[in-house]
């Protein structure tokens, strides 16, 4: 029951996953449970668009929970980019267009006196999965997060590492391949462009266009632009020629990244997050696998390479555990 007209509660914390392609909002209770979540499109307009939208949408939750707003504690929301030392604004964030975007005065408008925080979507799935997930336990680790973008948190000594100049980690613009393919930060040849779920999209599409007989063109009914990653992972779990392409030359990038780190890092566990990540075993049994060739010292033990235990919920969760 809410208590709209007495002192609140507070049950609830918000969490909220602003991608490239969906924003997603959950309701937190205080043991950190996710109890109630939406997703609406990522509207391509404005960031002030955008927080009505999401304003509207924690609404339409809290009413699923006869709830208000009075009984929200606080508000997270994480984004692919960069923060300020601040935390008030969005230096960078490619995928959504946003640049120097004050998102945190912009929430707090839609949401008066609740506090509002904003942090980078890998270091929020991050810290979710250190404190409930894949991370536990660890002092060090690496979270990749594979969706229209590539994130990357990192946690050192059992802490959020945010960068010494305190702009967060951007492993999805670490340089991979020489003279390749124009990233949305203006540079060539980024990780993200070949890491994640719109560089699946796009090798798929290159190779359909001219092998027309692919599973993927005939589970799409010949339009190319309904290709997504678990069409095409999918069609390489069936044996489709094409699609098999698409998913060894994937999993060469991403196992390249990955002993990257190992051999920069030497992390206790590095965990794949994000979307594609939901391939489950089929591609994380092809990345250890590919990691090894390129990992530096073959006969010691190296880093776990593990799914995110929280899955696809871990922005919001993580987003959620900012205001705790």
């Amino acid at each position: 029951m809410s208590l709209k007209g007495k002192e609140a509660l507070h049950m609830y914390q918000i969490g909220i996953d602003i991608g490239g392609t969906n924003v997603k909002i959950g309701l937190l209770d205080e043991a950190l449970e996710l109890t109630a979540e939406t997703s609406v499109p990522f509207p391509h307009t404005t960031a002030a668009d955008l927080a009505k939208k999401i304003r509207a949408a924690v609404l339409a939750l809290l009413e699923e929970k006869n709830a208000a707003l009075c009984d929200v504690g606080s508000l997270g929301a994480v984004v692919p980019g960069s923060i300020d030392a601040s935390g008030e604004t969005v230096l960078d964030a490619h995928n959504l267009d946003f640049h120097n975007v004050p998102l945190r005065k912009l929430l707090q408008e839609q949401f008066p006196g609740i506090p509002v925080y904003i942090a980078n979507d890998a270091n929020g799935a991050a810290l979710a999965e250190l404190y409930k997930g894949a991370f536990t336990g660890c002092k060090t680790g690496v979270l990749l997060t594979l969706g229209t973008g590539l994130g990357g948190g990192i946690i050192l000594n059992g802490k959020m590492f945010n960068g010494g100049m305190n702009h967060g980690v951007e492993l999805g613009h670490a340089y991979l391949v020489d003279g390749g393919e124009p990233c949305t930060c203006g540079n060539y040849g980024c990780v993200e462009r070949y890491c994640s779920a719109t560089a699946i999209i796009r090798m798929a599409r290159e190779l359909c266009a001219v092998h027309p007989e692919s599973e993927i063109v005939k589970v799409c009914e010949g339009d190319l632009n309904r290709v997504n990653a678990k069409v095409v992972f999918d069609a390489a779990k069936n044996g489709d020629e094409i699609a098999l392409k698409v998913f060894h030359r994937y999993v060469k990038y991403l196992g390249q990244l990955v002993a990257s780190l190992v051999n920069c890092i030497d992390p206790e566990v590095i965990v794949l997050g994000g979307g594609v990540s939901k391939a489950g075993d089929f591609l994380l049994d092809a990345v250890r696998a590919e990691a090894r060739r390129y990992v530096l010292y073959k006969t010691l033990p190296s880093a776990r390479i593990e799914l995110a235990k929280l899955g696809p919920d871990a922005g919001i969760i993580g987003a959620a555990m900012l205001g705790k």
